[in-house]
């Protein structure tokens, strides 16, 4: 008895000293994770909550979320299966349901990320980044719709492979000079050794800051590491930074060396940087170096805020070099990281304000640009998004900013983040970790293509043939007045102008004019207008293909509208002409009675004219009966090989064809056509 005793004691002991270490762990890793070490505290994490009872609830789900916390902040898709864990052993903070909803959210499982915002809204019905995540998940598939016109593509020249490459911006106005941050694996000239440690933020290679210019032929030339900015103490920072990391999460520099800006000159350089001492994290900070003579000065640090604990990044100088933009934790902002600005007052930054709440959210706002008109890019997980980080850009009157997300191509379901323009063209740079499936962030270009409208077709004759010559004469409400030369394969092509009306006409000897309006109102893309012009010949009679009467009768059928409209369009287009406007039959029946019916189907037409605006001296009605059967032309020949070229449809030739090629002929012969009888109406 006193053995069982002893046992269960001494048991009792081990298991209180095992829970004791377990907690002791577990409270050395939240510091980690406290500090940002979110790579090193994921991987303790993962160990430690396979060793916790999975009775004991509460430590359960407090192991669980940071776990998640750490690997969302990662990109990591473990995060998913940590919340739910976190959720299964009822994590006490109701945070839980709105960064499961975010990570469903960025996967791209929009309908269950709509439940679990909901969940979180129950609890917090004004909360702005729950209301900003369900609003983007239910309007996603519309904004898919809408992309504009820029066009990407991964920028080459700037990604090496198994590296992240990110945060470009150009230095000057002339587009030809560039500074951006990698951790690709490269030999140090002054070292001779690799900077290859880890962060033991994210587990990657550490970042360093590179530029690159374009050569005379406008291709960017080899890249080139920024050494010596911080001294002799740089080659040291990388082994420091694994033992005490840097505090300061992927957003703001994952690295000794982060985001970079240069002033427009060129000599001025402001970089954000962390370096642990004796193992403890100081967190970034923003720092400038000079440039002269080829070399970067050692930087010195930015004052910013008098408390020194105070994370900053991200630096964003503007065209002038008296604005600085910047990331920052600084106590009294609006959760997460803030977009703040400071003022230069000629040696120090002062008049340090956050940039408020129509930019800051309680989530991050990260990577401020400032471009030239005043215009600030962003990016933000707390604005409404497509998933992860996403480019914002704020427009600002009085003291309102008004915030649009800048949608396709831009943004993904991936981070989409670090913008920035050449001058004042509408190309430049930005990063995306879209489709990389190790979380690799690339530099991807854009350029809007100039917006070109166009207008091409051909002028052909009544019988669908081109003509070999003819003018174009373009006339807009803008003052574009453009005559033109047809080509010899009778085919035109015009550029547009962008909101503007036009009128087209197009003419040729021997043949009447035509006439189109169009109007480029609204467009929002390139297009290209298809127009054929089809002119009439003066000489000869004109067959009108779409006009229809009721059997036996001279009523016009509906049918007939779209015919009866071109005639109309043709008469307007043509003011001084006189027609004559004709009407045949077949050969069934008796002359007499066809003649008749023919007259009243061609007065049938004449009024139409009439009623809609047509001058009753410009229309003579006749009937011709069957006296006047089709000649067969090429045109007639190519359609029906059957058809001898020139041969009269009359009744002697019809009379030796089969029935069905007799009804074809006849068919011909049941026409209505006009001829111009004059082109100098109400000219003299």
């Amino acid at each position: 008895m006193r053995n069982i005793l002893n046992i269960l004691i001494v048991s009792t002991i081990l298991l209180s000293m095992s829970s004791c270490s377990l907690s002791k762990r577990i409270q050395k890793t939240d510091k980690r994770y406290a500090i940002g070490e979110y790579y090193a505290a994921a991987e303790q994490y993962k160990q430690l909550y396979r060793k916790i009872s999975s009775k004991d609830k509460p430590m359960r789900a407090h192991v669980a979320f940071n776990q998640a916390e750490c690997y969302r902040i990662l990109n990591n898709k473990r995060a998913l299966s940590c919340y739910k864990n976190a959720i299964r052993y009822q994590y006490p903070d109701s945070i839980v349901y709105l960064r499961y909803a975010q990570v469903l959210h960025y996967q791209g499982n929009y309908r269950d990320a709509i439940k679990q915002y909901d969940i979180y809204l129950q609890a917090h019905e004004k909360d702005y980044v729950a209301m900003a995540g369900k609003y983007a998940c239910t309007q996603i598939e519309a904004w898919k719709k809408q992309a504009s016109r820029y066009k990407i593509s991964p920028a080459k020249e700037f990604n090496a492979k198994r590296s992240s490459n990110l945060a470009p911006a150009f230095i000057g106005e002339d587009g030809d000079a560039l500074v951006f941050t990698s951790n690709r694996q490269e030999q140090s000239s002054k070292s001779n050794k690799k900077k290859v440690s880890g962060s033991s933020v994210t587990g990657a290679a550490l970042f360093n800051i590179y530029t690159a210019r374009k050569n005379a032929a406008g291709k960017w030339e080899e890249i080139e590491l920024c050494e010596g900015l911080m001294g002799e103490e740089s080659e040291e920072a990388s082994a420091e930074s694994e033992e005490g990391g840097i505090g300061f999460q992927k957003q703001l520099a994952t690295a000794e060396m982060g985001v970079a800006c240069i002033t427009n000159d060129g000599k001025t350089m402001y970089l954000t940087y962390s370096k642990p001492i004796n193992g403890q994290d100081l967190g970034a900070k923003i720092y400038v170096s000079q440039r002269a003579s080829g070399e970067w000065s050692e930087a010195q640090e930015v004052k910013l805020f008098s408390d020194s604990s105070i994370t900053v990044g991200h630096p964003s100088i503007n065209a002038t070099g008296d604005t600085l933009y910047f990331v920052s934790d600084a106590p009294g902002g609006y959760g997460g990281k803030d977009i703040y600005m400071a003022i230069s007052n000629g040696s120090e930054w002062d008049d340090i304000r956050n940039l408020g709440p129509q930019i800051n959210t309680k989530d991050d706002e990260l990577f401020p640009y400032i471009r030239h008109d005043g215009r600030l890019y962003f990016a933000s997980k707390g604005h409404p998004t497509y998933g992860g980080l996403d480019l914002f850009y704020a427009t600002l009157q009085d003291t309102t900013w008004t915030v649009f997300n800048m949608g396709a191509p831009f943004n993904s379901i991936g981070d989409d983040f670090g913008i920035t323009f050449a001058g004042e063209k509408e190309e430049g740079f930005f990063t995306s970790n879209r489709g990389q499936k190790k979380g690799y962030d690339l530099i991807y270009s854009f350029v809007l293509p100039e917006m070109e409208i166009l207008i091409e077709g051909k002028v052909l004759n009544s019988d669908g043939e081109h003509l070999t010559e003819g003018n174009l004469r373009l006339v807009g409400n803008d003052g574009t007045n453009v005559k033109m030369q047809i080509r010899r394969d009778g085919t035109y092509r015009l550029k547009l102008n962008k909101q503007t009306q036009y009128a087209m006409l197009a003419n040729a000897r021997g043949y009447l004019n035509q006439k189109h309006t169009f109007s480029t109102e609204g467009l929002t893309d390139s297009h290209t207008y298809q127009q054929d012009f089809v002119l009439s010949p003066i000489s000869k009679p004109v067959k009108m293909g779409n006009i229809f009467f009721k059997f036996g009768s001279w009523e016009l059928t509906p049918d007939s509208e779209t015919g009866l409209q071109a005639l109309v369009k043709l008469l307007n287009d043509n003011p001084n002409i006189t027609i004559e406007m004709a009407a045949h039959t077949d050969l069934v029946g008796n002359n007499r009675d066809n003649q008749q019916l023919s007259l009243r189907r061609a007065q049938s037409v004449v009024d139409y004219l009439i009623k809609h605006g047509i001058e009753q001296e410009r229309l003579t009605p006749v009937g011709y009966g069957e006296e006047k059967p089709v000649v067969v032309d090429e045109a007639l020949h190519k359609q029906y090989s059957f058809l001898p070229l020139d041969q009269v449809l009359d009744e002697a030739f019809i009379s030796t064809l089969s029935a069905d090629k007799q009804e074809v002929c006849n068919s011909l012969n049941r026409r209505t056509e006009f001829r111009v009888l004059k082109t100098t109406y109400n000219l003299y």
